[in-house]
């Protein structure tokens, strides 16, 4: 039996020690909001905290937590930090298919504990690694930076370019 601490609650799962965090929480716990992306910690899907630290469950054997609380998606608006980034991805309407958003405010909200005004390379390095298949990039780094300021940002626009048009 392992005893974990998730969101702030006590659970008791059954499993094997080398098992995935993201399954214990996921298929044990039913903690469904952190995704399973590629199962080899480079696409950030399956991000939680881990004592207020990042990691990719995807590859974190639950027996490797100890006694430190864990924070998923589903707890992670408890933080100050949590539910300022869930409101500015609102705010700036990220979202797009959705998918891999749980994993960005998690590592975003991480951020933002760690660095309250971050930078624009703060901001890089924080988030390399999270991957958005729909290329939402500029409304996270937006959404980022207006979650550490409150003010709302602007978002640049982007300049398409004129197509050719065939003669008749």
């Amino acid at each position: 039996m392992i005893d974990l601490n998730i969101n702030g609650k006590p659970h008791a799962v059954n499993v094997p020690q080398d098992m995935p965090l993201l399954w214990v929480l996921r298929d044990v716990v039913g903690l469904t909001g952190t995704k399973f992306g590629c199962g080899i910690a480079q696409c950030g899907a399956c991000t939680v905290h881990l004592d207020g630290q990042p990691v990719r469950s995807c590859v974190l054997p639950v027996g490797a937590v100890g006694t430190k609380p864990v924070t998923t998606i589903e707890g992670v608006a408890e933080t100050a930090s949590g539910k300022q980034v869930q409101k500015a991805w609102l705010d700036v309407d990220v979202v797009q298919c959705g998918y891999c958003q749980s994993g960005q405010i998690m590592s975003a909200a991480a951020l933002l504990q760690r660095v309250p005004n971050p930078s624009d390379a703060d901001i890089d390095l924080a988030m390399a690694g999270n991957v958005c298949r729909c290329a939402t990039y500029v409304r996270i780094r937006a959404a980022i930076k207006q979650a550490a300021t409150g003010k709302p940002e602007v978002l640049q626009s982007i300049v398409s370019m004129p197509t050719a048009r065939s003669a008749s």
